[in-house]
This record gives C-alpha cells, sequence and structure tokens, in this order.
C-alpha cells in the first residue's frame, strides 16, 4: 500500500476459445501494460486462459496440458520487482478431479483456488466438466512444480492487505464464499467471472456486487468475460467493476471488441476503520463459525507516487450532480420536514418564530417551515418571520429577507437591535467603537432573546437556523444563535445548504420572484452581519476571511467523522480533491484552523438543542459524538504543523 491505498486493476483480455497461446499472449501484454501503471492486484476473467465457452474440449488432453504452459509463462512474465500479483482462471486438474480454478500468480504460482457453487441449470451445465471446492482445505502441484495450498479457505496478501477470491456463481449464493473470507480478514475480495449477457441481468449483477461489497465492508473486485467467447448460444459483453463499501469506482463500458480493464485506488485504511468502528461486523464474525483460513503471502507492495488514481470529491457532502440530484435532495428536505412535523404535532404547536437574516441557513430553515406547514395543512401565517437590522445589515441582505418572507407568504416582523443594544452597552458599560467579541456576541444574544420572547407571545416555539459546518467550528455566540427549541439545520452542512437552497429554486417549488431572490441569497457572501458595512454598503465581515473557507471545512469535518482519519491522511486527501484550487499551505492552515476550533469549542456542541440527522455524519452529543469538552487538541494539531 501506499498511504492507506491498494492499487488494483480488473482486466478484460481478448480471447479466442481453445487457442491458449493467443489468451496467453493478450494476458501477458494486459499484465505488463498494468504493471506500467503501478497496479498491485489484477484480476482477469474466470477460465480466460482457455476461453469459458470451450464445452467439452475442457475434457481434453491437449488443452488440459496446455494450461500449465500458459501458467509458466504468466509466472515468467511476472518475475519482476514491479509486477502485481495476478489473479487468472483456468481449468485445473487435482487429484484426478477437474475444478474450475484461480490461479494466484507472482513470479511463482502461491495459490489455486477452485470455484464452490457449480452452476447446472438454464444455460449452464459446468457439473458436466467440472467439480464443486473441495469441503477442507488441500494442497496441490502447480503447473511450475511447486506445491501450494488448495482451496477456498485461502486468503492472499500483500503488505497487510489480504485478498479472498470466489468465482462467479459463488456470487449468487445464500452465502457467498466471500462472507466467510471478509470475516476472516479480507478487505479486498475478487471475482472471476464469466457471466453471459440477459435483458435486465446488467443491473441485477451491479447491484449484487454493490451490495455484497457493502455487506462485506469491502473492496470488491470483478471481471467477467468479453468479446471473443463462443456466440454459439450465449453472448458475453464484458464487465469490469471496482466496488469498495458499496461505491462504484470504477467501471468499464461494456461491449468493446478489444482489451480492456479499469484501474483504482482503493482505501483499505477506510475499509478497516469501517470494520473497528460498526460493532456488528465483529459481531457476525463472533457469532458464526469461520473456518481457519490459510494466509499465503505473496511479497512486497509496488512502490508509487501519492497521485491517486481515484476521484475524491472535494465537497462529500453534496449529492452528486446527475440524474439522481433531485431526488437526493428531496430525500434529505423529507427527513428535515419530516423531524419538524413531528416536533409541531407532539407540541400541539401552531406557530413558529424564525429570524431571517437573508443568508443561506435562515433561507433554508424556513424554506423547512413552510414545507412542513403545507405538510400539516397549517395556514402559513403561523409561521413568523423576523427581520432584525443591526449595525452590520447591509440593504441587500435586508431586501432579500423582507422579500423572500413576503413571498412564501408568511407573517413578518421587524425589528431593529440597534436602541436595545446601545441601552446594553450602557449597562455594561462597553464601548460601541470597539468591535470586539462584546460588540459581536451582544447582538446576537440580543436577537436570540427577541425571537425567544415573540415566541412566548405567540405560544410558539424558535426555529433553529444554525448549520452542522458552524457547529463544527463554534461559529456561533453561545446562548445566541446557539440556542433553539428545534434546529432543523443541525444536520446539514454548509455546502449541503447550497444545494439544497438551489434545489427549492431550480425544481418549481416557488415562483419566479422568490427564485430569483433564492439564487441572490446564493450568490450572497456568508456573513454574520455584526461589524458595520463598508462605506459602500457592501458587506464587510466576511465568514470565510475568518474562519476559511467552508468547502475545505466541510471535506476536513467528513472524513474526521465518518472515517477518523489522522490530518496527515486528510491532507493527503485534500490535495488529490482540491488540486489547483488550494496550495499546501492554505490546506494546512485551515485545516490547522479547523482542528484547533473543532476541539475547543465542544462545549457548545454538548448541549445542543434537538434537530434531525440527515446524512452519515452528525455532532449530536445525544448520538454521533461524545467528547469532553476538555480534550487536548496536541496531537492532532502537531501533526499539522509537521505537514
Amino acid at each position: 500500500m501506499t498511504d492507506g491505498f491498494f492499487r488494483v486493476a480488473s482486466a478484460i483480455p481478448a480471447v479466442q476459445p481453445a487457442d491458449v497461446e493467443a489468451n496467453t499472449l493478450s494476458i501477458i501484454g494486459m499484465i505488463d501494460d498494468l504493471a506500467a501503471r503501478k497496479a498491485e492486484l489484477v484480476v482477469f476473467p474466470e477460465t480466460c486462459i482457455t476461453g469459458y465457452t470451450c464445452g467439452d474440449l475442457f475434457h481434453n488432453s491437449t488443452l488440459i496440458d496446455s494450461v500449465g504452459e500458459s501458467v509458466r509463462k504468466i509466472c515468467a512474465a511476472t518475475s519482476r520487482e514491479d509486477s502485481p500479483l495476478v489473479i487468472v482462471g483456468a481449468p485445473y486438474v487435482v487429484g484426478g478431479v477437474m475444478y474450475n480454478c484461480a490461479f494466484a500468480i507472482r513470479g511463482r504460482v502461491h495459490a489455486v483456488i477452485p470455484k464452490t457453487y457449480i452452476p447446472n441449470y438454464n444455460e449452464f451445465y459446468e457439473k458436466r466438466w467440472w467439480t464443486s471446492a473441495p469441503d477442507r482445505q488441500m494442497s496441490c502441484v502447480a503447473p511450475d512444480g511447486r506445491e501450494v495450498p488448495f482451496g477456498v479457505a485461502t486468503l492472499l496478501e500483500i503488505d497487510g492487505v489480504k485478498i479472498g477470491v470466489e468465482i462467479c456463481e459463488d456470487l449468487w449464493t445464500p452465502v457467498p464464499p466471500s462472507c466467510n473470507a471478509a470475516m476472516a480478514g479480507a478487505q479486498v475480495i475478487v471475482n472471476l467471472s464469466a457471466s453471459d449477457d440477459l435483458i435486465g441481468k446488467y443491473t441485477y449483477l451491479r447491484n449484487l456486487v454493490s451490495q455484497q461489497s457493502a455487506r462485506c465492508k469491502c473492496v470488491y473486485v470483478y471481471s467477467s468475460a468479453g468479446y471473443g467467447e463462443s456466440s454459439t448460444d450465449l453472448v458475453f459483453d464484458g464487465k469490469a467493476f471496482v466496488v469498495e463499501n458499496g461505491a462504484m469506482l470504477a467501471e468499464n463500458k461494456r461491449w468493446q471488441r478489444g482489451p480492456q480493464s479499469v484501474v483504482a485506488d482503493v482505501d483499505i485504511e477506510a475499509i478497516d476503520r469501517d470494520r473497528l468502528h460498526v460493532g456488528s461486523f465483529a459481531d457476525c464474525r463472533r457469532r458464526n463459525a469461520v473456518i481457519d483460513y490459510e494466509i499465503v503471502d505473496c511479497g512486497k507492495s509496488v512502490k508509487r507516487d501519492g497521485k491517486l488514481l481515484r476521484k475524491v470529491n472535494p465537497h462529500p457532502f453534496a449529492p452528486v450532480e446527475d440524474e439522481t440530484f433531485d431526488a437526493r435532495c428531496e430525500e434529505i428536505i423529507n427527513i428535515q420536514v419530516a423531524g419538524l412535523c413531528r416536533r409541531l404535532e407532539f407540541t400541539k404547536c401552531r406557530n413558529l418564530v424564525v429570524g431571517i437574516s437573508g443568508g443561506l441557513d435562515s433561507t433554508l430553515a424556513l424554506l423547512i417551515a413552510v414545507r412542513a406547514f403545507d405538510t400539516l395543512g397549517i395556514d402559513r401565517k403561523g409561521i413568523c418571520g423576523v427581520t432584525m437590522p443591526g449595525y452590520g445589515t447591509t440593504g441587500r441582505t435586508h431586501r432579500n429577507a423582507v422579500d423572500l418572507m413576503n413571498c412564501l407568504g408568511v407573517s413578518t416582523r421587524e425589528i431593529s437591535i440597534v436602541p436595545a443594544v446601545e441601552q446594553h452597552f450602557a449597562d455594561i458599560g462597553h464601548d460601541p467603537a470597539v468591535h470586539d467579541v462584546t460588540y459581536e456576541n451582544s447582538q446576537a444574544r440580543e436577537r436570540t432573546q427577541l425571537l425567544m420572547d415573540i415566541a412566548n407571545q405567540l405560544g410558539g416555539m424558535v426555529l433553529g437556523t444554525g448549520d452542522l459546518s458552524e457547529l463544527a467550528l463554534g461559529w456561533a455566540t453561545y446562548n445566541g444563535d446557539h440556542m433553539s427549541m428545534y434546529g432543523v439545520n443541525s444536520g446539514v452542512p454548509k455546502t449541503l445548504v447550497v444545494h439544497l437552497t438551489r434545489h427549492f429554486a431550480n425544481s418549481g417549488a416557488v415562483d419566479a420572484a422568490c427564485r430569483e431572490t433564492l439564487l441572490d441569497i446564493i450568490d450572497t457572501p456568508i456573513s454574520p452581519e455584526l461589524i458595520p458595512a463598508e462605506n459602500d454598503g457592501s458587506i464587510k465581515q466576511k465568514t470565510e476571511d475568518l474562519v476559511g473557507p467552508y468547502e475545505l471545512h466541510d471535506f476536513f469535518l467528513y472524513y474526521t467523522l465518518r472515517f477518523g482519519f489522522t490530518p496527515s491522511r486528510i491532507f493527503l486527501l485534500a490535495l488529490n480533491a482540491f488540486d489547483g484550487m488550494y496550495d499546501r499551505e492554505v490546506i494546512k492552515h485551515w485545516m490547522t484552523v479547523f482542528f484547533r476550533r473543532f476541539f475547543n469549542q465542544q462545549f457548545k456542541r454538548s448541549c445542543l438543542p434537538d434537530g434531525p440527522k440527515v446524512g452519515s455524519v452528525c455532532l449530536s452529543p445525544r448520538g454521533d459524538w461524545r467528547m469532553p469538552s476538555d480534550a487536548s487538541a496536541s496531537l492532532w494539531l502537531k501533526e499539522c504543523e509537521n505537514l
């Protein structure tokens, strides 16, 4: 591995049934190409040395004898130090019995793994030629003359990465061999397949591979026979997948007329962390009798640079902008709406009070409130939107706040906080010309007091607007905007707030005027507006100038909470994700800020209002995140310093 990543390839060679020499040359050519790409593991299809569609030729001595020579040639071709471990399929006779096998080759044969489940239905009649894997682990003499492990209870190992092998039909059974292999420690499962194509089969198979990868918390590398196999009765489209814990990392374009492959760097450290974190994985392993697996050392990893052959999403919280984007946004919105509806029903509350600043968070909170009231059949006038101009309020944000409330048809109030804050400054003896934390927080707390008291007047409750990113950074005034009766955005990070608001604007949920307002809110710089504006009336206090870009902080937050990665590993991922956007020093600076703030602001998260979790990361002290308020950040900051 390099930095916890392992480079795998799924390869589909050009084959000609029974032309073992030509097939071997095609396989070796692909091995050479993938070795140049620094692949550490290469998986080929089932029986690709002979071709899958040889029929009764599988029991012909001429064909069988040629397999041994092919394997020896592949051994020679992989004897270089930089060669990958190759898993290639061929029939093989052991103890006078014919098996459908996977050969693990790197300079020599390291192990032979037979197919466990032999299909004999519909278009398959494999039991005519092959026998199911023996019930116990054995050994056999490989074509290169060495005695090697033979059996399904075999794990291949490269620098701590353990690899389990299954063949085609094995995956389609109620308890695939990969389940036991994963519980025995295999982080990578490979499948050598020869799956013909039928109407609807591709989608079914793709889902099957993804689900098995997710269920076993593993990487799944799938390679299936393609063009060149006989078309006498079946057609083979050639399928190559690399799936990591249910997520498709790489897949090929089917129906190609020549060799093809996909290569990806898979995250072994993430797999190990998930297995550690999700206790039910270990419980399952303990409750199910896992046979003893033989671990076969296949050598060291190929050395390579830190450039990853995988896309690292710079916005891991945001839905992918494809055909599923709108559905994913609606799912998140429905979670927020359902949580708020339940709280309103339980409290029998028909009035909400929301502070509307003209910024992103309060906009999303108001949109969710409106959707919840519509769902419950409550008049939108029961939502009281309150705009509270202060020293830093600009004409743009004030106009957007008012326009938004009016176009959504909620009740509105406007209360300037300036007189009350000035009286407060006089009461505590603070100079209004000193724009320090007292100056700023006095305004935030005055706004919260107004909202709470208005809620008492109306017999309603205050809807919180703060988001997950602000909770992570502690970018909220304690006992100010930090507090509410229900925090509807508490599980939504800032980068996702933007996408959800844009979805509302573009999905037809609002009229044209409201859409224009929403788009302008999205384009407005993020600011608490607690410092007086510039002379031209523009926003002076920009949040991202002070705490850093939210897209960076959300990235750091995701990999810190979702995987528990170290700063150095998150830094590596960030360099790849934000290549060309931020340089090393900028990323290092804001990462240091993130960890310092994340630790020293925990006390604010320890007393959060209720709010719905919407994704895999959450900071609720009652749910996902429990941490002492006085935990030291020194280990993390020291690692940041040494980046």
